[in-house]
């Protein structure tokens, strides 16, 4: 391929992906409230953009750090709070994560390669839905990705730079999602102990280094929060003890691996729900664990279509580089890639605390580099008969694997995927047997069955709305519990002139009415109602101060502590006035 048609291919497949992920940005409105307000927040005060809290006074943040925040927060800014201006950084972000992945697969493997895994990576359905939305999954993911290529770098000479570059972005991965981004860290540390081109003392030395990096580029904002004043910033969402340190380690560390934790803790139990439809019932968590998970009803339309073929490809791959040398650079990206799925996979796989079927858009990345590079090596050797026969099983598996996942949405979804399957055994067929004069056709047969139901169901996914906070990927348009807000309610809200137009409990109902009125709203209790923030005291005072203009019942996810007592508190000293659904106490 020339350099002007390499360029013309990269060029279609970035323009193809912006097009997916930017095309009618718009239908799924706000997505997830909860961090739309966050969002809206961060335009009304830099204190908001800054910790991430739910509403311009600063009660109390969202139960993440706030890095992804920052991007959307910033665009907001720039360009007046919407909708678009809020997903469009994230849509950027998918784009950016497949240029980027393009372009660290590319460098070894040529650009064949790197447009494959850029493919494989767009085309992931929960790629397709992640990227439009705005959970904090987009920049994580394109972090992940540029500490992948800054590693490759660092490989080629053992670049002292490029390996603290690595750590930093791992840093910045943790401010977005805390240590969901550390999980890279085993295979990143492994690979560059085996295969940089330095003597092991350095080797050991740098990856101190980039150790280093990590820590000081995730840690500048913990100690941030923690020396910063507790009485004047908001209090830290998700946390017992107002601690962003206590809610890496705790309700976003171990609890979410070994369950419980946390004030807005729970697992994933109940019954295995089947697939059609949004997050409820036990497939918005996971499903049940078990080595399976990934392949389930619950995840397995998310990430699993190339997944089957990425595992045979990694052991094959092992197994035929198991006598090259240390710095190899096949083995050496095999166990990048390879380790990057493997230990993510497993995580998500067995963790018994609160899992969603998103997070797995973290192992696109790995799935579509490890799918390009031993599909590229296999075809390269197929002169050899165990080449031919692996990368046979890699594509017949799959073409089933495809058909069944489709298969699960029943109608036109089940015939498109025997097809891409009767591709894949022409294509399998083909391989197995050694046609070579016809390579370029059996090559372009290979590819179109390869990806044709993870397009498909990619393409059906970007093209129906997702709201709520647990987005699944699919064909049905999925609506989020969010109570609806009436237009009484929310011009009564547009009149105050309060600091706090008014409190609600929970973030799921205080976030609608805040993203209707445009005036701050607390979350009494933050995502689920249990923070203990504010204090029935500090409600008081504010209340006596007349901060806060009105009181709205039927709120979701009222805990206990906190936020029951402010509505008892709120029920024995104001009289009510129904306002449809809601019941409202005026304030002052």
């Amino acid at each position: 391929m020339t350099i002007t048609r390499q360029r013309l291919a990269l060029f279609a497949l970035l323009l193809g992906t912006a097009l997916l992920y930017l095309w009618d940005l718009g239908s799924s409105g706000y997505a997830n409230t909860y961090y739309s307000a966050a969002v809206q927040a961060a335009t009304q005060s830099w204190k908001a953009w800054l910790f991430g809290s739910l509403d311009a006074g600063n009660v109390v943040t969202v139960d993440k750090p706030p890095a992804a925040l920052w991007l959307m927060g910033l665009s907001a800014r720039l360009f007046g709070f919407s909708s678009w201006s809020m997903l469009v950084p994230q849509a950027l972000a998918g784009v950016a994560s497949v240029a980027l992945l393009h372009a660290t697969v590319r460098r070894w493997f040529g650009s064949g390669a790197g447009l494959l895994a850029g493919a494989v990576l767009a085309l992931t359905p929960v790629a397709a839905i992640m990227f439009r939305f705005n959970n904090p999954d987009a920049l994580l993911v394109l972090l992940l990705v540029a500490a992948g290529y800054c590693l490759t770098r660092a490989l080629e000479n053992g670049s002292t730079r490029w390996l603290l570059l690595c750590g930093t972005a791992i840093g910045f991965g943790f401010l977005t999602k805390m240590l969901q981004a550390f999980l890279v860290l085993p295979a990143f540390g492994l690979v560059y102990l085996i295969a940089a081109p330095t003597g092991l003392g350095r080797r050991v030395a740098q990856l101190f280094g980039a150790l280093g990096a990590v820590i000081v580029s995730a840690g500048w904002y913990i100690a941030l929060v923690e020396l910063w004043p507790a009485a004047d910033r908001p209090y830290i969402g998700g946390s017992t003890t107002n601690s962003a340190l206590e809610l890496a380690l705790g309700y976003n560390g171990l609890s979410r691996i070994f369950g419980g934790g946390g004030p807005s803790g729970g697992g994933g139990g109940g019954e295995r729900v089947m697939t059609g439809g949004g997050g409820s019932g036990n497939l918005g968590f996971g499903g049940e664990a078990g080595i399976t998970r990934l392949f389930g009803d619950s995840m397995g339309a998310e990430i699993s279509w190339l997944l089957p073929a990425a595992l045979i490809g990694l052991v094959a791959g092992l197994w035929f580089t198991r006598r090259a040398p240390r710095t190899d650079r096949t083995r050496a990206a095999l166990i990048l890639w390879g380790g990057w799925l493997v230990v993510s996979g497993l995580v998500f796989s067995f963790m018994s605390g609160i899992v969603h079927p998103y997070y797995t858009v973290a192992l696109a990345p790995a799935i579509g580099a490890l799918v390009a590079i031993s599909g590229r090596q296999l075809w390269l050797g197929r002169k050899n008969t165990s080449a031919r026969a692996v990368l046979a099983l890699m594509i017949v598996s799959t073409g089933v694997w495809g058909a069944i996942l489709l298969s699960r949405n029943g109608s036109w979804y089940t015939y498109l995927g025997w097809a891409a399957f009767g591709l894949s055994v022409v294509a399998a067929t083909g391989v197995l047997v050694g046609v070579h004069r016809l390579s370029a056709l059996l090559l372009a047969i290979t590819l179109i069955g390869g990806v044709s139901s993870t397009a498909a169901y990619a393409a059906v996914t970007a093209s129906v709305p997702h709201t709520g906070s647990i987005p699944m990927s699919g064909p049905r348009k999925q609506e989020g519990r969010e109570p609806e807000t009436n237009a009484k309610l929310v011009e009564l809200l547009k009149a105050t002139t309060t600091k706090w137009a008014a409190a609600s409990g929970g973030a799921q109902g205080a976030g609608g009415l805040q993203l209707a009125s445009g005036r701050p709203v607390i979350a009494i209790g933050g995502f689920s109602g249990r923070d203990p923030a504010p204090t029935l005291e500090e409600f008081k005072s504010f209340v006596a101060q007349g901060q806060i203009g009105y009181y709205i019942s039927g709120g979701m996810g009222m805990g206990p502590g906190g936020s029951s007592e402010i509505a008892t508190w709120v029920q024995e000293n104001f009289a009510p006035v129904s306002h449809g659904d809601h019941t409202v106490y005026k304030l002052t």
